[in-house]
C-alpha cells in the first residue's frame, strides 16, 4: 500500500495538482487541513467545492460541528480507519497541517488520556513547584519545556504519575496505525508572490460572502465559536463585537494568513523527507510527471 503526501503553505496551489494526480492514479484524497474538518466553515477555510472535486472522492472534510473539540488523535484514528478499509486504493494525503500529516505518516506517541484527579491535584501547585517536581522526575523534559508553560509542565508530570515513564521518553514512542508507505512532496513559490496570492484570496473570500458566513455561524453558535480560533473567523468575530473596524479585520486576516504560511514553511522545511517543487521554476506538467515517476518507483 502506498500513497502521496502533497503538503505546502496555504494558497500555494495544492488543490489543482492533487486533483490531477488523483484522476491519473484513480486515487482518493484525504484532506489534512485542521480547519476543513468543520461543517459550515466553507469560505474562510477555502474548502473545495463539489465541482472542484471533479468526482474524486474526498475524505476528512465536514466531519465535525464547529463547536466540537477535535484533536490530532481524533484525526489520526479516523484516517487510519479509512486507510485500513481502502488498502487496495492509491491515496493522496493533501493539506497544510503538518501535525495531521505526521500523525498518519509517522504515528502518534502513546500518551494516556488526561486523568482529572491527577490534573486537579497538580493544578493546586504553583508553577515553580511543578517545575521543580519535573526537574526531579524528568530532567530532559524540564530542559525542553519553558518554566512559564505551566500547562505543558503539568502534562509532563501527569504522564509520569500515570505511567511511571518519563514524558521525554514516552512522547517519542510513536505508534503508526496503518501500513501505507508515503512519498512526501511539498510545493512552494516565491514568498512575495505567495503572500500576494494570499492577500488576493482573502479579498475574494470577502467578496464571496465570508462576513455573512461568519455572522451566520456566530449567531448560531455564539462565543463558543471563538475557541476554535481559525483565521478569518476570529478576526471577523472581533469586528462583529466592535473590537476592530472591517478594514482592520480584513488586514489582520491577511497578516495572520501570511504568518501562518511562514510557520508552515518552517514546519515542512524542517522535515528532510520532503521533495520540494517550486511552482515558479517548474510548470505543473513537469511536477506532475516527476511525482508520478517517483511514485511508481516507490
Amino acid at each position: 500500500m502506498k500513497g502521496i503526501v502533497i503538503a505546502g503553505p496555504t494558497g500555494v496551489g495544492k488543490t489543482e495538482l492533487s486533483i490531477k494526480l488523483a484522476k491519473a492514479l484513480n486515487a482518493d484524497i484525504i484532506s489534512a487541513d485542521s480547519a476543513q474538518v468543520y461543517n459550515e466553515m466553507n469560505i474562510g477555510t477555502a474548502k473545495i467545492s463539489k465541482d472542484e472535486m471533479q468526482e474524486v472522492v474526498h475524505h476528512m472534510i465536514d466531519v465535525v460541528e464547529p463547536i466540537k473539540k477535535y484533536s490530532v488523535g481524533d484525526y489520526q484514528r479516523k484516517v487510519d480507519n479509512i486507510l485500513n478499509e481502502n488498502e487496495e486504493k492509491n491515496i493522496l494525503l493533501v493539506g497544510g497541517t503538518g501535525l495531521y500529516i505526521d500523525s498518519v505518516v509517522r504515528g502518534l506517541s502513546a500518551l494516556p488520556e488526561s486523568d482529572p484527579l491527577i490534573r486537579e491535584s497538580l493544578m493546586n501547585k504553583s508553577g515553580e513547584e511543578l517545575y521543580d517536581l519535573l526537574k526531579e522526575i524528568d530532567q530532559e523534559s524540564a530542559e525542553s519545556i519553558h518554566p512559564n508553560n505551566k500547562r505543558r509542565v503539568e502534562r509532563a508530570v501527569e504522564v509520569f504519575y500515570q505511567t511511571g515513564e518519563k514524558f521525554s521518553v514516552l512522547s517519542k514512542k510513536n505508534i503508526k496505525g496503518n501500513n501505507f508507505k508515503f512519498l512526501k512532496v511539498a510545493l512552494e513559490r516565491d514568498r512575495a508572490y505567495l503572500y500576494e496570492r494570499i492577500n488576493i484570496r482573502v479579498d475574494l473570500m470577502i467578496e464571496n460572502g465570508l462576513l455573512e458566513e461568519v455572522k451566520y455561524l456566530y449567531e448560531k453558535y455564539g462565543d463558543i465559536l471563538k475557541k476554535i480560533n481559525i483565521i478569518g473567523y476570529s478576526e471577523l468575530i472581533a469586528y462583529l463585537n466592535s473590537e476592530l473596524t472591517l478594514d482592520e479585520a480584513i488586514e489582520l486576516i491577511k497578516k495572520n494568513s501570511r504568518n501562518y504560511a511562514k510557520r508552515q514553511f518552517t514546519w515542512f522545511k524542517n522535515d528532510h523527507e520532503y521533495i520540494w517543487y517550486d511552482l515558479d521554476e517548474m510548470n505543473e506538467e513537469e511536477i506532475f510527471s516527476d511525482i508520478l515517476e517517483r511514485f511508481n518507483a516507490l
